[in-house]
């Protein structure tokens, strides 16, 4: 496993966001995070990235329990993310942006990093000169550009918290595509979505959260058969 969570707990005053959630995470998988709004599907992955600090738990990847480390040590470990709301630096261009994870994560000199950013962005397909400033791309541009960049970290573990949001249908069948070469890459992918048909489509395995406690765990086909999940979010009628 190249990523384990062990009794993880976070709380926040009198609410108990993440309850005693235990997931393992196989090399090499895309693994899925689905439950309702504010079941803690964020809030795994922050405690996981080093953004939250669990009050219980442990957090073990690669062998190394990371609870409690500063994101920054983390990043440097080998985990990356993007965010539900893209951060750029909107008045860099998209390569300078990129440059960033990779003087970040890799500790690349100037002219290095350089080179990887734009290997990056061109992995990545992004559409428009790498010299267009962030400010100035689109949701879907956006996206490529976090991706590239946290890819530039040198990352094996990838969180990815709804990626999809915004996209058109056409859009989607590109990041999906997308996702499945970053996994072919050797990279693991941690991926919080709401988006069903993405969910199902493209990850090994899947874990339900409901009110912060894990509630199931399985193959997606084993997660619709599922009577707790789809009581508590898919829906009776939901058809793989």
């Amino acid at each position: 496993m190249i990523l384990e969570t062990e009794g993880l707990s976070k709380r926040f005053g009198g609410l108990a966001a993440v309850k005693d959630v235990s997931i393992q995470v196989p090399k090499n998988n895309i693994y899925g995070l689905i439950g309702p709004n504010g079941a803690g599907k964020t809030t795994l992955l922050n405690c996981i990235s080093g953004v939250y600090k669990p009050e219980v738990g442990r957090v073990v990847f690669n062998g190394k329990d990371i609870a409690g480390w500063r994101a920054d040590k983390i990043c440097h470990k080998g985990v990356a993310r993007t965010f539900q709301i893209v951060n750029s630096f909107p008045q860099m261009t998209a390569l300078e942006n990129v440059m960033v994870g990779a003087i970040f994560g890799k500790r690349e000199s100037t002219k290095k990093a350089t080179q990887s950013a734009s290997e990056w962005l061109g992995f990545v397909e992004f559409p428009l000169s790498f010299d267009t400033l962030a400010v100035n791309l689109n949701t879907i541009q956006l996206k490529r550009l976090e991706l590239a960049r946290a890819l530039a970290s040198n990352c094996k573990l990838l969180l990815l918290d709804e990626v999809a949001a915004g996209l058109t249908p056409g859009e989607l069948v590109d990041l999906t595509s997308l996702i499945r070469k970053i996994r072919d890459m050797g990279i693991t992918i941690i991926m919080v979505e709401h988006l069903m048909k993405l969910i199902m489509d493209v990850c090994d395995r899947i874990a339900v959260l409901h009110f912060g406690e894990k509630i199931a765990e399985g193959t997606p086909e084993e997660i619709v058969q599922n009577s707790k999940v789809t009581e508590a979010y898919l829906g009776e009628n939901y058809l793989l």
